[in-house]
């Protein structure tokens, strides 16, 4: 089974208990045949084609060293995990963090050097998790993003505006429901899975406060939060489609005439509708309220059981720094993604008109990330109290006050590490 590059937006899980990879991996660990240093360079299986063949041609262009690209599949988190602690793991990797226990156990190091002169071409949200203690640990190399899509035609026929606030949102997703069409897909579990702290961000909180403490501690939260399950209690929600809200399929099926999904899916949705749809944030809620977008980013970072720590940051510059030929490509060629430097995202020809050019900004100037202080323990206990809200009725006071208490001692947790 491949993985895409849209599976870093998901909602994430604790790794687990590290497992052996394998020492066969094929890693030369002192110098090829003509005298240059042999650097591992690991990815995880995309989904989409034509990439494996694009970081190939990357790696081969490269005249300092000689980089052989590992293709990973299957568990690619769990392989990496475990390799960082053996001395047969990779020098440069591909990561959905690096992750604070990586940071913390010292098994990444420190790429702030790299970004001198162009650190502040980076997007800030998605370069913001990359950053502990002062210093950046990964290299992003493209943006992902997420979201709603809506049908300007059925809306138009409704008397409709595409909303601008949270309550438009409710109001607009239960008059647009009509006949065999919903007003709205945020999944077929109604919202909970994919849409995690966005609603928070999108009532002017956040997951973790820049000082490391509970961002959402406040009673707007569970305001926002009960709008949620009213979408899922006015029965203006899909359930049960096809296929999940990642796919556009149930937008372009006209089972839905607005759906929450990913970047990935407007060159799809463009083919199939034309001009006929538009692209909008989270609406704001509330009076300290501003749009939400959920980004992330893969990121290129350092072993630092690499013997060649020196080179292989040197290659992650050339790389994703300095050949941004190179990242325009990986963004745009294979899927449909924002490149990582603010500059390249705005030049894009591909990213310049329509839907396209609305999302990069909407991406720039409301994009959020998972902090990197949000753990997987942390995930865990947010997103079932999520599920509870919008799909029992639960209290969202009482869901959160517990979540929060949680989120105290985890963060407390994490910071004496």
């Amino acid at each position: 089974m491949t993985i895409s590059r849209r599976t870093l937006l998901g909602t994430g899980a604790a790794l687990g208990l590290l497992t052996a990879c394998g020492s066969n991996t094929g890693r030369d660990k002192g110098s090829s045949p003509g005298g240059k240093v042999t650097l591992d360079h690991w990815y995880h299986q995309y989904g989409e084609a034509g990439t494996e063949a694009a970081v190939r041609r990357y790696a081969a262009a490269y005249d300092k060293a000689k980089v052989s690209v590992q293709w990973r599949p299957g568990n690619y988190d769990q392989q990496t995990a475990a390799a960082l602690l053996t001395s047969s793991g990779p020098d440069v990797f591909e990561v959905n963090g690096p992750t604070l226990d990586q940071i913390q156990g010292g098994q990444v190091a420190d790429l702030t050097a790299l970004f001198d002169g162009v650190k502040d071409d980076f997007n800030p949200a998605v370069l913001a998790p990359k950053t502990y203690d002062g210093k950046i640990w990964g290299v992003p190399q493209v943006v992902d993003t997420q979201f709603l899509y809506y049908r300007k035609s059925l809306l138009k026929d409704a008397g409709v505006q595409p909303p601008a606030t949270l309550d438009e949102l409710v109001d607009a997703a239960k008059a647009l429901t009509r006949n065999k069409v919903k007003g709205l897909f945020l999944g077929n579990d109604g919202g909970a899975g994919v849409l995690g702290g966005t609603p928070l961000y999108a009532a002017g909180l956040s997951l973790v406060t820049a000082d490391g403490r509970v961002g959402f501690d406040d009673p707007a939260a569970a305001r926002t939060l009960g709008k949620l399950h009213q979408l899922y209690a006015d029965k203006s929600l899909l359930l049960g489609a096809p296929s999940d809200w990642s796919d556009p399929s149930a937008f372009l099926q006209g089972l839905t005439a607005m759906q929450w999904s990913g970047l990935w899916a407007l060159p799809a949705v463009q083919k199939a509708l034309g001009d006929d749809f538009g692209v909008l944030p989270f609406p704001k809620d509330g009076p300290n309220g501003k749009p939400s977008v959920p980004v992330g980013a893969y990121a290129a970072a350092v072993s630092t059981r690499s013997k060649h720590q020196v080179e292989a940051k040197a290659y992650v510059k050339w790389l994703w720094v300095e050949r941004t030929d190179f990242q325009e490509d990986f963004a745009l060629s294979y899927g449909f993604h924002i490149p990582a430097r603010l500059s390249l995202a705005k030049k894009a020809a591909k990213l310049r008109q329509g839907a396209a050019a609305d999302a990069v900004t909407y991406a720039t100037d409301h994009g959020y990330a998972q902090p990197l202080l949000w753990t997987p323990t942390l995930q865990t206990a947010y997103q079932d109290a999520l599920n509870r809200i919008v799909k029992d009725g639960a209290s969202p006071d009482s869901e959160l006050k517990s979540v929060i208490r949680k989120t105290k001692d985890e963060l407390q947790r994490v910071k004496k590490s």
